[in-house]
């Protein structure tokens, strides 16, 4: 089959990759479409020595596996599981309730598991999640990252419903601080999303979102901050703008070691909350009630067979989502 394939910091596609063969309990997904995030292009960069097929953002309609599910339309939850595989005995994580920090996790596209960037892809069959028949494709697209911006709206939900969240500030307006925002949004009206780039931050205030420039940043005037940013200047704006006793949520994926300043977090009383994946059970609801647009976030569909000259544009500043169509 063809597939993108990365290694050693550049990209190509490829043509001799064998098609998968599902193992028990996995079913073949044939890749309607697919997106390219920040952890891809991160992947490139040299996160985790990735070397392989990236992606984990996609739709795709089951070809083979159990005869319930051939011919759905499906999106998976990218951690591949104990539970997943029935592996017995459970790890710790798996057996007190934590799947998605499993200790023998794979991470489909991303930690020892091919993507989503082929024609094909292998799948076990608990990670599916059958797509409403009145999502589009490219609205369905999108589960997997809005699920991950969910995640946050759940971190946080206590907070918020006690009150102690008046107002809030998502940095970074790229393709993750947008969805983030768009989630956060429903529930926080004093809500608004910093950027250097002026396209994303057009793009935020046409989706009826407040938008304010990092350089304007107010410090120590939110109550929580998410970092969408990915990059430690990004970190630095977070980090000045919340409030003491505040919430700090880090939801970009650097591929380096950031620096901190931990005294200040420890006198200031500052909450740090690691945020990754989330409910695709919220995300295809939210999706197919409407809550927020996401179509709008496609600046380019291309090939699969012109993946290098998708991930190049998917880098451009002011780039939200870039669709590889097989």
């Amino acid at each position: 089959m063809i597939a993108a394939w990365i290694d050693r910091g550049r990209v190509r596609v490829r043509d001799d990759v064998p098609r998968p063969s599902p193992e028990p309990g996995e079913a073949i997904v044939r890749i309607l479409m697919a997106g390219i995030c920040g952890t891809d292009l991160e992947l490139l960069r040299g996160y985790r020595d990735f070397a392989g097929i990236p992606g984990h953002e996609f739709v795709g309609r089951v070809e083979e596996g159990p005869s319930e599910w051939v011919g759905s339309r499906v999106v998976a939850e990218i951690n591949i599981t104990c539970l997943s595989r029935s592996t017995e005995p459970l790890c710790a994580g798996c057996a007190n309730g934590r799947p998605t920090h499993c200790l023998r996790r794979e991470a489909i596209g991303i930690h020892r598991r091919d993507g989503a960037f082929a024609e094909w892809l292998r799948v076990p069959v608990p990670n599916l999640h059958r797509v409403p028949e009145s999502l589009p494709d490219e609205v369905a697209v999108f589960a997997e990252p809005v699920a991950a911006a969910c995640r946050v709206l759940r971190q946080i939900e206590t907070d918020v419903e006690r009150g102690r969240v008046t107002r809030a500030l998502v940095v970074g307006a790229g393709r993750l601080g947008q969805l983030v925002a768009r989630v956060l949004a429903r529930r926080l009206p004093r809500l608004e999303v910093a950027g250097r780039s002026e396209r994303n931050l057009a793009r935020a205030r046409a989706a009826g979102l407040a938008t304010v420039s990092v350089t304007a940043v107010e410090e120590a005037a939110y109550d929580l901050v998410v970092d969408c940013s990915g990059a430690p200047a990004g970190f630095a704006v977070a980090r000045r703008a919340v409030r003491p006793r505040g919430t700090m949520v880090l939801k970009g994926t650097h591929r380096n070691e950031l620096p901190v300043d931990i005294s200040s977090i420890v006198v200031d009383e500052i909450r740090l909350l690691g945020s990754r994946c989330g409910s695709f059970d919220d995300a295809l609801s939210a999706l197919e009630r409407g809550q927020f647009e996401v179509r709008d976030l496609i600046d380019d569909r291309l090939p699969l067979s012109a993946a290098p000259e998708a991930f190049e544009r998917a880098a451009e500043s002011g780039i939200a989502k870039v669709l590889l169509v097989p």
